[in-house]
């Protein structure tokens, strides 16, 4: 079984900075595709960014240039790295495979961004 547990968001202020963590627990973390998601009130869950085992990355449009995902496979952990944040972006962040079959989700990290 495959846990997957996210930290490091909180309440910052329109421009601010977050650095999100995920840890997985499990086995061959360095195998698999991974992929931040978020979710907003009222509104689905959306993919924000992915990165392939290679290292490969991709962003969703309007994330573009101002996050980062990235891992450490010594870690078994994804981070999202979150610069220049907008009101229109505050959600719970979800990591998870990047894949059509996923693992169980974990219960995510709140991030907030309000003046």
């Amino acid at each position: 079984q495959v846990y997957l547990v996210e930290s490091g968001g909180g309440l910052v202020q329109p421009g601010g900075s977050l650095r999100l963590s995920c840890v997985f627990s499990g086995n061959r973390f360095s195998v698999f595709d991974m992929a931040w998601y978020r979710q907003a009130p009222g509104k689905q869950r959306e993919l924000v960014a992915n990165i392939f085992s290679g290292g490969s990355t991709y962003y969703i449009d309007s994330v573009q240039g101002r996050f980062t995902i990235s891992r450490d496979n010594a870690k078994n952990t994804v981070y999202l790295q979150m610069n220049s944040l907008k009101t229109d972006e505050p959600a719970v962040y979800y990591c998870n495979k990047y894949a059509n079959i996923q693992f169980s989700w974990g219960r995510g990290t709140q991030v907030t961004v309000s003046s």
